[in-house]
């Protein structure tokens, strides 16, 4: 297991949880076992997993990965998703980037918060992160009658054969990593 604890590095020397461990090491064995992306897992390593419920007794493992390597895990994520959904079986896998929301400036403080590390951006940036394969082609906001409100997601239609069975996951590590509600689709083309 000590082979498998360089796959996962925690903020201030916090020990990974169990499943966690079970995840570095499903990500150790990859990068052993599968020649295609043994030389890209090399250098890469994530900051922590959990597991988030989903209708009709489905899970999801969502994995976080560092910020700074979003873009190394966003060149091999189809490959990568596909072998580690089939070493955890039944179970969906999406991976996130860390991000981090900062607060408003306090008045009168000559500091200015980044546009990326508000919470609207990072909250815009994770969905995309959620449904990565897909591209998004449109949003909707919808206030019921009760001051509820739903936003409506459209994925793009080319992808709707690799994510279409997916798409209660999405919702559901979304409300888990939100708080909001979200519900995805796909738009309907006229012929």
């Amino acid at each position: 297991m000590f082979t498998a604890l360089k796959k996962i590095h925690k903020d201030k020397d916090v020990e990974p949880s169990e499943f966690e461990e079970t995840v570095a090491q499903a990500l150790f064995d990859l990068e052993n076992t599968n020649s295609e992306l043994k030389s890209d897992l090399k250098d890469l390593y994530i900051n922590s997993a959990l597991q988030v419920d989903v209708a009709g007794n489905k899970k999801a493992v969502v994995i976080y990965v560092p910020f700074r390597l979003r873009k190394a895990f966003r060149k091999i994520q189809l490959r990568l998703v596909r072998e580690l959904e089939k070493k955890f079986s039944g179970k969906d896998v999406i991976l996130v980037a860390n991000r981090r929301i900062l607060r408003p400036p306090k008045k009168g403080s000559a500091a200015q918060r980044p546009r990326t590390r508000t919470l609207t951006s990072v909250h815009e940036a994770m969905l995309e992160d959620i449904v990565l394969p897909a591209e998004i082609v449109g949003k909707r906001t919808r206030y019921r009658v009760d001051g509820s409100k739903i936003m409506k997601v459209f994925l793009d239609p080319k992808e709707q054969n690799n994510t279409e069975y997916k798409l209660e996951s999405f919702a559901a590590v979304y409300r888990k990593l939100s708080g909001k509600d979200v519900a995805f689709e796909f738009p309907i083309t006229e012929a």
